[in-house]
């Protein structure tokens, strides 16, 4: 018998960015265009060095105002 101790798995954690390949992705846009769309202001974002993360919920947000 496998106990409950046994058998839970690490919650996996929940993403809260995107990258920009992530967004050309969902968009199914070039990384060009993604790039452009980030620095339009749309939705926010942060520099972690040459990084750009993309907020997940304001991307969210602003892709189901559509």
């Amino acid at each position: 018998m496998i106990s409950d101790t046994q058998n839970t798995q690490t919650p996996k954690k929940e993403k809260k960015t995107y990258t920009v390949e992530e967004i050309a992705e969902q968009l199914n846009i070039s990384k060009k265009a993604a790039y452009s769309l980030v620095k339009s202001g749309q939705f926010s974002y942060v520099r972690a060095g040459r990084a750009i993360r993309v907020s997940k919920v304001s991307f969210d947000k602003w892709l189901n105002e559509f």
